[in-house]
């Protein structure tokens, strides 16, 4: 029996709530949902590293150039490449919706899962980029922006689609994953050069022993989806651990190149050595995976390589930026 009507009739006040009202409030715990999707589906962890080092590419750059990196243009340079860097791993996430509904790490992921559909990740993809590309027009420089928009497509039209065909995919990969500061670099400086290219360097050479420890730490993962990483092709390990080794090894020369190229002195020169060193000690370790005696103590020794990897990089650029020498 309702009691609406008796107390209309009786003067007091009535709470009406309608089907049209109920829609104009989102469920509880709605607006944090959306905002973690958001996070995932622009890859925030990516786009923020992605962002730092650029912020090391543009202090590098201004430091060549005798100025101070603390200026407007460090913060529109960061602001253009975090679009772009975000809307691509939007676009990265729709084309690999289907692939990471069949991974366990991955099948959570806000278009995999359905929770925002294709088209709203393709608009949301296109958009930031586009958006971040007219902001890089306006703010930087003709250059920056095409080398953006280059990476965007080598990783969203070669990378993502080969992941699939061939292991070479992870190389091709590594071209836009290393683009961070040399995009820093050309907003600061406005041309490629050297120094410039070896940041890049370093960043190119740096992905893969980080690589080949996610690779095999979740090569189940990667192979239920058909995708061709090493450690799948390849289940003994011994061509992810050589590849790790060999990467890991051009990375302390790598790492020297600033010294040489005049970007920083000797200081830096000892601590890129010292974590060069530190960095391959822990790959070589790593090679463990072949004598591993069960799949705990396999993942414990890939797993402890990813932790350095993400340690060893920021102490790289930290090191260099406090070490460089102004022009």
């Amino acid at each position: 029996m309702s009691t609406a009507p008796t107390a209309a009739k009786a003067g007091m006040p009535v709470a009406v709530t309608s089907e049209h009202e109920l829609s104009l409030h989102p469920a509880p715990g709605a607006t944090a949902t959306l905002i973690g999707d958001l996070r995932e589906l622009f890859k925030f962890k990516v786009t923020a590293m992605v962002l730092v080092t650029t912020w090391a590419g543009f202090y590098l750059g201004s430091m060549n150039s005798g100025i101070s990196s603390f200026q407007r243009g460090l913060l529109e340079t960061l602001v253009g490449v975090a679009l772009v860097s975000a809307g691509a791993s939007a676009l990265n996430e729709a084309l690999e919706r289907k692939s990471d509904a069949k991974m366990i790490r991955t099948a959570n992921r806000p278009i995999a899962s359905g929770r925002i559909s294709l088209t709203q990740g393709l608009i949301l993809g296109l958009g930031a980029v586009a958006l971040g590309g007219f902001w890089l027009l306006y703010t930087t420089n003709l250059l920056t922006v095409g080398l953006a928009l280059m990476t965007v497509f080598t990783y969203v039209a070669i990378y993502t689609p080969l992941k699939r065909v061939t292991t070479l995919a992870t190389f091709l990969g590594a071209f836009p994953g290393a683009a961070g500061p040399l995009l820093g670099w050309t907003a600061a400086r406005g041309q490629i050069e050297w120094p410039g290219v070896a940041l890049f360097a370093i960043l190119f050479v740096w992905q893969f022993p980080h690589f080949m420890a996610i690779a095999w730490l979740y090569r189940q993962d990667y192979g239920r989806a058909g995708i061709k990483m090493l450690p799948v092709v390849q289940p003994d390990g011994l061509s992810t651990v050589i590849e790790a080794l060999v990467y890991a090894v051009i990375m302390i020369p790598v790492s020297l190149a600033p010294y040489w190229l005049h970007m920083a002195g000797i200081t830096y020169a000892i601590l890129a050595t010292i974590l060069g060193l530190f960095y391959l000690g822990y790959t070589i370790r790593f090679g463990r995976i072949l004598r591993a005696t069960s799949e705990t103590q396999s993942r414990m020794f890939a797993r402890d390589l990813l932790k350095v990897s993400v340690i060893y990089l920021p102490l790289l650029l930290t090191g260099l930026m406090l070490a460089a020498t102004m022009k």
